[in-house]
């Protein structure tokens, strides 16, 4: 037992202790928020341990559906329109933002970066009506944590993707509310375009050495030279004191021919020939539209039509693994046997599924609710296509989904639409009778994207590289074959038309 003397010498010296922390905790720079703010600069000047998300902001409405309404352009146009008032981006992007704040990624990968144009007449200017890149990188700032399209010697990690330009008589919507104040007329000529957006926290802006974006070479044509799907990826490299990581997110074609490869898997092959020559640890964050279980045989479920099994595209094997899979018509399984690794979690685990719901984001799709509850998610979602991969000696410390709660997320907001009403209480109603909820909620609430979103924390290599070269780029038509055809066809015409006026000067009648 100690002395009392020696007790109190002890006392004393907690007291001084206690005392000279309470000062150091009271002097400017020594608070818990430096100390908070000092740990996260560590987490990645150290090299240990970097998080990074995949996240699809959806553009906010079901291009297939609005597909099966062409070519009717008017009413196709109207639809979608709808649609992007009832998916309300201002409303949502808080809650995209409050899962950065959770998280306080180093890196976000962004899909369906998208850019709703308008104009107040068939021929008047286009404005910008909704732009969600900007929004979501002004709902991060408002929250505290600030993010920056990562970009280095004036090059943008940003790539366009397809389009669908403001196109007069045909894709006129009515809208009185947004257009009103803007244009002064209750109806305008829309469009809209998408592109892949890779972001990086603020204060890890100066860490970018290179960035850019590049194009597939391989498209999808909705309508031969006037629609023609653009895909591509945006990349960016960062400087650890580890050495330096290369990022894409990239967000690979979810339309497909049957008998014919997907072009996810040949954008997915070109991707790996791009990035063959990258020295440096790699993350692919993105939307790659492939499912390990496909393509889809004969009695396996596919509520979502992904791709089916054909003489081109054999069935996926059962239980595939990166070993086993048939990787040809899957671009998942190309890029998991071209070298990367799945951060997780197991997407072949129903709970781990991230996408399938509603279009309006009001819950589970009635429609897809009776698959979804047999594959193990009890949220509506039938398919794995979002992720986070690897290469280079990268480890995975943890790995999650998010945004895949319905109805008691805690990112969800409170929706009215008709529409969004009907369709929620439609599903839940499938769930209380399927003994997942208890009752119907009184309150309808919405997701905030129509996929699921992945973060992963990763354990960076000590490599020491500098950086890469960067990718190729690769030459690629802008109008396409049919484009080329009808160029030649055109100048056919015009030669024929001249060749007529001069034999008519030289050999009048």
């Amino acid at each position: 037992m100690p002395s009392r003397s020696g007790a109190d010498a002890n006392f004393g010296a907690v007291l001084l202790v206690v005392l000279l922390g309470g000062l150091l905790v009271a002097l400017p720079g020594f608070g818990a928020s430096a100390q908070e703010d000092a740990d996260a600069e560590r987490e990645v000047l150290d090299g240990e341990t970097v998080t990074v998300m995949a996240r699809n902001l959806y553009l906010g409405a079901d291009v297939a559906i609005a597909l099966d309404l062409l070519p009717d352009m008017p009413a196709a146009a109207q639809f979608m329109w709808e649609q992007v008032a009832a998916t309300d981006f201002d409303v949502r992007v808080d809650l995209l933002a409050a899962e950065v704040v959770r998280d306080r990624p180093a890196v976000i990968g962004l899909q369906e970066a998208t850019r709703w144009r308008c104009r107040g007449g068939n021929l008047g200017r286009v404005e910008t009506v909704f732009d969600f890149t900007a929004g979501f990188l002004d709902a991060t700032r408002a929250a505290g944590v600030p993010y920056v399209i990562a970009t280095a010697d004036g090059d943008l990690a940003l790539q366009a993707g397809y389009r669908i330009p403001a196109l007069p008589f045909l894709s006129r919507v009515q809208d009185p509310v947004t257009f009103e104040p803007r244009f002064r007329t209750d109806t305008a000529t829309c469009g809209f375009d998408l592109a892949d957006a890779l972001l990086v926290r603020e204060d890890l802006a100066e860490r970018v050495v290179a960035a850019g974006g590049r194009s597939f070479s391989d498209r999808y044509a909705v309508v031969p030279t006037v629609l023609v799907i653009d895909r591509g990826y945006a990349w960016a490299d960062l400087a650890f004191d580890s050495g330096t990581v290369r990022f894409v997110t990239t967000h690979l074609e979810a339309l497909w021919d049957p008998g014919e490869v997907p072009h996810s898997a040949r954008q997915a092959s070109q991707l790996l020939d791009d990035l063959a020559d990258t020295t440096t640890p790699v993350v692919v964050l993105g939307d790659i539209n492939a499912d390990p279980r496909d393509p889809r045989g004969t009695g396996v479920p596919n509520p979502a039509l992904q791709p089916e099994a054909s003489e081109a595209c054999p069935a996926q094997v059962a239980d595939p693994t990166a070993d086993t899979a048939l990787a040809g018509c899957n671009a998942y399984w190309t890029l998991r046997q071209g070298g990367f690794d799945d951060a997780g979690p197991d997407p072949l685990d129903g709970a781990n599924l991230t996408w399938g719901t509603s279009a309006e984001l009001d819950g589970p799709d009635p429609l897809r609710l009776e698959a979804a509850l047999e594959m193990g998610n009890p949220y509506g979602f039938t398919d794995r296509l979002d992720y986070v991969l690897t290469r280079g000696g990268i480890e995975v410390e943890d790995a999650r989904i998010i945004g895949n709660r319905w109805p008691d997320g805690d990112d969800l907001w409170t929706c009215d639409a008709p529409t969004q009403v009907a369709t929620a209480r439609a599903a839940a109603e499938m769930l209380v009778a399927a003994g997942v909820l208890e009752r119907v909620p009184e309150e309808t609430r919405c997701l905030p994207t129509d996929h699921a979103g992945v973060v992963a924390e990763l354990a960076l290599p000590q490599t020491g590289a500098e950086a890469a070269p960067p990718p190729p780029t690769r030459w690629r038509s802008p109008i396409g074959v049919w484009g080329a055809v009808g160029l030649l066809l055109l100048g056919a015409l015009v030669w024929w038309v001249i060749r007529r006026r001069r034999r008519r000067v030289e050999h009048p009648r």
